[in-house]
């Protein structure tokens, strides 16, 4: 393993585990301060959330890509970007990262470490949300990475904020956050029993978006 390689695989850990901690440990303190007030819990939870991405995509784009998020490098294998090897180590970087960063919510707030959650989310509506959400994600990203690169972490911060807000799911669009969140029974949780409607409709999301911009971004010697 070359030394580029370990570090585009160690920003994609940092990268996932900073991501994950903020989302549940902004969702543990919300909820703390919120006085039961579940709105304000989780505005707070929405405006740390989108403030984290912005710094860290802006921050550690040009070493990684900064993915952080498994649906986002399978729709840049699909696009030739990334070799299926390497997508696969930054699968497998971006869940462990997502898994550190609940561990360390939890010991930050002097929870337990390991937890299983209890917090149902279960239903079509939570799936298609889901779908939704990861569509607009990527979405998002593809164009804006043809058009305005600059704008990427700005643009991805955005999409997810109001993601929280306009979707029944609160917009988790990342399989890799899905899996750890179901490792901490707090505001920001899932039941293991309701992830595999998340990643399935995170999975028909990400393909959709990939297949929109095949028609709305051709390439260069397609363009009119």
């Amino acid at each position: 393993m070359t030394q580029r390689l370990m570090r585009r695989l160690f920003a994609e850990v940092i990268g996932s585990l900073m991501l994950c901690a903020t989302v549940i440990g902004s969702g543990i303190l919300a909820s703390r301060l919120s006085g039961g007030n579940d709105a304000v819990a989780l505005l707070g939870n929405t405006a740390a959330t989108g403030a984290i991405l912005y710094v860290l995509i802006a921050a550690l784009g040009p070493i990684s890509g900064a993915h952080f998020n498994p649906a986002v490098t399978l729709v840049m294998g699909l696009r030739g970007e990334i070799k299926a090897g390497l997508a696969l180590l930054y699968a497998a970087s971006q869940v462990v990262g997502c898994m550190l960063g609940a561990w360390l919510a939890h010991a930050m707030f002097a929870l337990p470490i390991v937890q299983v959650s209890s917090h149902a989310r279960a239903g079509g509506s939570q799936v298609l949300s889901e779908a939704v959400a990861t569509f607009a994600l990527l979405f998002t990203i593809l164009s804006l990475s043809r058009s305005r690169p600059q704008s990427v972490p700005a643009g991805v911060a955005l999409v997810i904020t109001a993601g929280y807000w306009w979707t029944a799911s609160t917009s988790f669009a990342n399989p890799a956050i899905t899996i750890a969140r179901a490792m901490s029974d707090t505001f920001a949780g899932i039941r293991p029993m309701d992830v595999p409607g998340f990643l399935a409709g995170q999975l028909a999301g990400a393909i959709c978006a990939w297949i929109v911009c095949l028609f709305l971004l051709p390439k260069e010697e397609e363009r009119l």
